[in-house]
C-alpha cells in the first residue's frame, strides 16, 4: 500500500489558493479511480484507490497544514506503511511557476507541512512531488501570495499543474520514483506558464 497525502488547509476559503493545490491533485486522483476523499480518519478526510492494481490511500491531512504531519505518523503508524512508499504532494514557492520537481527526502525547503511530517514521523525518507507556483511579485508577501485570489489566466495555469501532479503520483506508482523523476523532472514549463514567471 501506498499513502498519498495532499497538503493544504480545510476550509472552503483556501480550497482554490495556491496552497491548497496539494489538495486538489489527490481529489483529482479519486476522481479518476471513480470515488471522493470523504471517509474521516487520522486526523484527515481519505479514501482508498488502486493505480496499477497497487492499493492506495489518499489523505487530506485536516490539522492544517503546520501540523500535517500528526495525520501522517498516526495513518501510518496504524497501517504499517513504510516512509519510502509514502508521497507527499506540496506547492514549492521555490520552483518557477508550472514546474514539477519529483524526489525522495532532503530539508524543508522552508516549506511548514513538510517540516511537521518530517518531525512527527521522524523520517525524511519519502517522496515528494513539489509543484513550482513561482516566487509572489514585488511587495507582496509569501503569506498572502500562497494563500491569496487568483485570476483568470492563473487558475488556467494551476489547473494544469494539478493534472501534472496527478501524473506524477501516478508514475511513482506505476513505474517508480527514478523513472518519474526522469519523465517530469526535466519537462519545460507551458507557455502560459512560463509568461507567468516572467
Amino acid at each position: 500500500m501506498f499513502c498519498v497525502a495532499g497538503l493544504g488547509n480545510p476550509g472552503g476559503k483556501y480550497t482554490s489558493t495556491r496552497h491548497n493545490i496539494g489538495f486538489r491533485v489527490v481529489d483529482r486522483l479519486a476522481e479518476a479511480g471513480s470515488t471522493r476523499i470523504r471517509r474521516r480518519e487520522f486526523l484527515a478526510l481519505t479514501a482508498t484507490i488502486r493505480i496499477d492494481r497497487t492499493e492506495v490511500l489518499l489523505m487530506k491531512p485536516q490539522t492544517y497544514m503546520n501540523r500535517c504531519g500528526r495525520s501522517l505518523e498516526v495513518a501510518c503508524r496504524t497501517l504499517g506503511i513504510p516512509s519510502e512508499r509514502v508521497i507527499v504532494v506540496v506547492d514549492d514557492a521555490g520552483l518557477p511557476a508550472g514546474r514539477v520537481r519529483i524526489r525522495r527526502g532532503g530539508g524543508t525547503g522552508g516549506h511548514r507541512g513538510i517540516a511537521s511530517i518530517i518531525e512527527e514521523t521522524g523520517s525524511r525518507d519519502f517522496a515528494r512531488v513539489r509543484l513550482g507556483i513561482g516566487r509572489p511579485p514585488a511587495g507582496v508577501e509569501l503569506a498572502d501570495y500562497v494563500l491569496g485570489d487568483l485570476e483568470e489566466q492563473e487558475r488556467a495555469a494551476l489547473d494544469k499543474l494539478v493534472a501534472r501532479g496527478a501524473e506524477a503520483v501516478t508514475e511513482i506508482i506505476t513505474n517508480g520514483l527514478e523513472a518519474a523523476m526522469q519523465a517530469f523532472n526535466a519537462a519545460p514549463v507551458t507557455p502560459v506558464e512560463t509568461s507567468k514567471e516572467e
